[in-house]
């Protein structure tokens, strides 16, 4: 992405010159109105739209079609140009904004097909599900119609100084469904660490060493449901079974490995277009009336995403005037900015939230490709193309040509790594890939039959209709009930467990069906009061398919647990909000005594070794014990591995990692220790810790200071807010308009507080709780919700950066939900009326 954003201003000069004129009243020509009546051709009806001081919206109306109408008018309002640049990325259409520095991702993207799938998708929908988002459409068209780019948003100002003002074109609703194609990529499971373990099954590290570093689940980390349930007579039963030790599903896909073992190269992963990488995933939780102190249940959620600016989020609230049958809909919470409805959150009975399931819904296949044909089970079938040309700002278009097989297209035209991977069984080999969401799927239907949930079974029967991407459904209800559900079209393997590319050409790796609804986990009102998702694994081994092996290892699921466990008294509100805070790192409980038993000659070295005594394993921001530990885990990781993997395959120091390394520890003679660089030498652990811990001191010495008093966490761990165009243009004051920051912060990778960082690349934040809620299923109104940057897309404005600083310290923003409370935090009311009477 980087590449194409540095396009973005042309002339640098001419540029910076234009900008540093801009007027006052050129930065607030986009700001909105947020108050007045405001005469429109879209709506039947009075909507009211009520923002409080932080700018998030409640809208009122009579009838669906009018609320939904003006949800689209005020995310317009307040986001189009991030609207418009989505859709511009999921469209592979990226290079018409920003010229042909986007072509890459273009490519790609136009290869998967996102966009033809979402049209199909619109096309399957039922007539219902199409009006309302025809509705949210014209409310986008009823804001931008006879505006122009400059009029909209700050971005197109910039952008228009190296060619004419952009106008954008109407939104569809095919726009808004295509960015659930772009959520699905980034939460797709384990398809970069099919493509890292077979490549380096194929360089030196023998087949055990690379299970090494992808170990099994541990054991004393507990799983979502437990270990009790599975299938009986086609559907889930979360007691135990007469039979708990149900066989797993075979795991024969390995066998494409032989095919695989001559790669020579590749890098780790496909490329990450919306921010995806190690950090992914999210916390939820929620305990019932026994454990709470309002004697009803309180859930909570943070999702973690990609730092961005604006956030991902965009938070709002749609209310019937009167909620019947024919206008159902009084639900408030997280949007995102393109799409109508919302995502995570609560209306007036049920409650929701959200984690990544890391369902492995993705695999890759190996084709045997010879000109226009492939082998299919002794045939040759014809290699389906099409063509695809690209318009490009400022430049020629270009066309390319995009191949598929029976599995799907084919990657490696594109992506060198994909190829290294598929000349590595020799020959003629291409990948496909073969993934969920590229079969047109209900999921938007999801998000409207959320919102209209009002019991367990409702909320089930939403959840059915949630396929792509696949997510962990934690509920609550204002009756007292609680519950888990996992949906998601997860594919049943004739073989295999989709850890491995597998032969495409044999016809014995194939997809036969997906797992009924009915057999997959859930549980309500489970007799420990609570239930814990952060990413870990769903069930036990004895659940009868494999829903996806590389899940988190339930470091953060396991502390969250032991705190809800082993709380005094009951959880209330703010006791949630707290947990949400804890960064109790789960290395260093292992990790530490081990750092302090070693004898450092030095007394300049011992000074750095001291930090820790006494710490509690807590990364606070302000915590010298916290930074010293983190730099010491990146040299500790850099000594242990550089000299064994890849540099594409190092360590990033993720939850993994903390596996990985935890089981080691146990064994200071393990060959991962010893560095093969140093013949006739052979380092053991405390050799390794006793070297991290010298660099680790030298290095703080040279970024902070001398006196390991003076040193902290936050001034290493900092967080920017990065416009995803402008922000990386490549000029400082292109970027000082649309970029915020930084934010020193506490927390780290595989904590609770998931601020992830990446161990090869520095101590920067590359992941975030996104956004924080927590529900009070006995009064809503009680309830606290806060996202990343601001609701506003408009530099300058004051949402737009108004919740960061509070984000940032923890804190949380009352969550008004009734009319009275709607009323009594509102700054601005909006109405909108239409154009006849």
């Amino acid at each position: 992405m980087r590449r194409f954003l540095q396009i973005v201003v042309g002339v640098v000069t001419a540029a910076a010159v234009a900008l540093a004129v801009v007027s006052f009243i050129t930065v607030r020509r986009s700001f909105p109105d947020t108050s007045g009546t405001v005469r429109l051709d879209g709506v039947d009806g009075t909507v009211r739209i009520v923002r409080d001081a932080k700018g998030i919206p409640q809208v009122y109306a009579d009838d669906p079609d009018d609320l939904f109408f003006a949800q689209g008018y005020v995310q317009a309002q307040d986001r189009f140009y991030e609207m418009d640049f989505r859709r511009h990325v999921t469209s592979g259409r990226l290079a018409e904004l920003v010229g042909d520095g986007a072509l890459e991702t273009d490519e790609f993207v136009r290869t998967l097909g996102w966009r033809r799938v979402a049209e199909q998708e619109y096309r399957e929908l039922d007539d219902g599900t199409k009006t309302l988002l025809r509705s949210y459409a014209r409310g986008v068209n009823a804001y931008i119609e006879g505006k122009s780019g400059s009029q909209l948003s700050l971005e197109y100002t910039v952008l228009s100084l190296t060619g004419p003002d952009y106008r954008p074109e109407p939104w569809t609703p095919a726009d808004s469904v295509a960015w659930i194609k772009a959520m699905a990529w980034d939460l797709r499971s384990n398809m970069s660490d099919e493509i890292e373990r077979t490549l380096l099954a194929s360089s030196d590290l023998t087949r055990e060493q690379v299970e090494q570093l992808y170990p099994e689940y541990p054991r004393q980390n507990a799983t979502i449901v437990g270990d009790a349930g599975t299938v009986e007579d086609g559907a889930f039963e979360a007691e135990p079974a007469d039979d708990a030790s149900a066989e797993s599903a075979p795991d024969l896909g390995r066998s494409a490995v032989a095919s695989l073992t001559r790669a020579s190269r590749a890098a780790r992963r496909l490329p990450a277009l919306l921010g995806t990488g190690d950090g992914i995933g999210s916390n939820s939780w929620v305990v019932d009336g026994s454990r709470s102190s309002t004697g009803k249940p309180i859930l909570a959620n943070d999702p973690h995403l990609a730092p961005s600016m604006p956030g991902i989020w965009y938070q709002v609230g749609l209310h019937c005037n009167q909620v019947t049958a024919a206008c159902p809909y009084d639900v408030a919470g997280f949007s995102f900015a393109g799409m109508p409805g919302v995502v995570v959150g609560h209306n007036r009975s049920i409650a929701w939230g959200v984690t990544t399931m890391y369902a492995d819904v993705a695999d890759l296949y190996l084709e045997k490709v010879a000109g226009d044909t492939y082998e299919y089970r002794g045939r040759r079938l014809p290699v389906v193309t099409r063509q695809e040309t690209f318009k490009v700002a400022g430049g020629k278009s270009k066309t390319i040509t995009v191949r598929s097989t029976r599995h799907g297209p084919i990657l490696s035209d594109l992506d060198d790594d994909i190829e290294d991977v598929g000349r590595a069984g020799g020959g003629d080999h291409e990948v496909a890939l073969r993934w969920t969401a590229l079969t047109p799927r209900p999921t938007i239907k999801a998000v409207f039959a959320l919102g209209r949930a009002q019991d367990w079974d409702e909320f089930r029967e939403a959840a059915k209709l949630f396929t792509v991407p696949s997510q962990n459904l934690v509920y609550a209800d204002r009756k007292g009930h609680i519950g888990y559900q996992s949906p998601g079209a997860i594919p049943i393997r004739s073989r295999g467990d989709g850890r491995w590319p597998v032969p495409g050409w044999d016809g014995r790796h194939e997809w036969t069906g997906y797992v009924p609804f009915d057999e997959l986990p859930s549980v309500l009102d489970p007799s420990d009061g609570f239930i814990v998702t952060a990413n870990n694994k769903v069930i036990g081994d004895q659940y009868p398919y494999v829903l996806g092996a590389d899940t988190a290892p339930g470091y953060r699921s396991q502390r969250i647990r032991d705190l809800l466990t082993g709380h005094e008294g009951k959880l209330s509100v703010a006791d949630m909000t707290r947990l949400q805070l804890d960064e109790s790192n789960p290395l260093a409980p292992q990790l530490v005594p081990l750092l302090q038993a070693i004898s450092l000659d030095d007394a300049f070295d011992r000074q750095g070794q001291d930090v820790l005594r006494g710490w509690d394993f807590q990364q606070d921001a302000d915590s010298a014990a916290a930074a010293y530990f983190n730099v010491v885990w990146r040299h500790l990781l850099k000594g242990t591995f550089a000299d064994q993997l890849p540099e594409g395959h190092r360590p990033n120091g993720g939850e993994r990692w903390f596996q990985v390394v935890s089981t080691i520890l146990k064994d200071p003679g393990s060959p991962w220790w010893d560095d093969v660089r140093t013949p006739g030498v052979v380092e053991r652990r405390d050799d390794v810790l006793a070297q991290a811990m010298r660099e680790a001191r030298n290095e703080l010495t040279a970024k902070q200071a001398r006196d390991p008093d003076d040193w902290s966490w936050g001034r290493l761990h900092r967080l920017e807010l990065v416009n995803p165009t402008l922000g990386e243009s490549g000029i400082g004051l292109v970027e000082s308009i649309f970029n915020r920051g930084p934010y020193e912060v506490g927390g780290g990778s595989g904590l609770v507080n998931a601020t992830g960082w990446d161990a090869r690349e520095g101590y920067e934040v590359t992941a975030v709780p996104s956004m924080r809620m927590v529900v009070d299923l006995d009064d809503l109104d009680r309830s606290r919700w806060i996202q990343l940057t601001g609701n506003s897309g408009h530099a300058y404005h004051a949402n737009y950066l108004d919740q960061a600083p509070l984000w940032a310290e923890g804190k949380t923003l009352p969550w008004a939900f009734g009319e009275r409370a709607v009323e009594r935090s509102a700054e601005n009311t909006l109405t909108l009326e239409p154009t006849r009477g």
